[in-house]
């Protein structure tokens, strides 16, 4: 009896070594090219995303109903903070001088492998001259099933966001930008 336990226990021991030997692959929202263009002094004070998707793991859609967590699959950080720092890092980070405030409800984040990975989004902006404003933002890319492919699309998704935003930063802008 004793033989076996420590034969199962070894036996579990493999198994848990074994598991944990699957390498990690972590990803980012920011992208690999820096803003080009015009910023301004956009500062990001908070993002919300569906707490299905906000977590460290990758989240993708398995069928009508299914969602599935990519264990092997991370984010650089929670979907959250990662999407935060990635679209400050779109819109240029804040300077000396008045700053425009931003604040967004991600309403979905989906990623449907082999399809396309959609963001909608309603987001909220204050400028230094007192005009405020709550545009919604909807946008897909397309996807093929690899996850460099959906994680690219994401990253198009959020330059899309960030392009509307600055858009609507401008000064003598005082309405949402059409539709991407």
């Amino acid at each position: 009896m004793h033989r076996l336990r420590n034969a199962c226990g070894a036996g579990l021991l493999a198994c848990l070594w074994g598991c944990s030997s699957v390498p990690n692959n972590y990803h980012t929202l920011v992208p690999s090219e820096p803003v080009r263009g015009d910023t301004r002094n956009i500062q990001v004070v908070r993002v919300s995303v569906p707490p299905q998707v906000d977590r460290p793991q990758l989240v993708v859609r398995q069928g009508q109903s299914g969602l599935v967590i990519l264990e092997t699959e991370w984010w650089g950080a929670n979907l959250v903070d990662e999407f935060k720092s990635a679209l400050q890092d779109q819109l240029g980070g804040p300077t000396a001088g008045p700053w425009t405030l931003l604040r967004v409800e991600v309403q979905r984040f989906d990623t449907v492998p082999g399809r396309y990975a959609s963001l909608e989004t309603v987001w909220r902006l204050r400028r230094p001259d007192d005009v405020a404003m709550t545009c919604r933002t909807s946008v897909q890319t397309a996807a093929d099933n690899s996850i460099a492919s959906l994680v690219n699309a994401h990253q198009a998704n959020l330059r899309k966001l960030a392009e509307a935003v600055r858009a609507a930063a401008q000064p003598g802008s005082g309405a949402c930008p059409a539709r991407p």
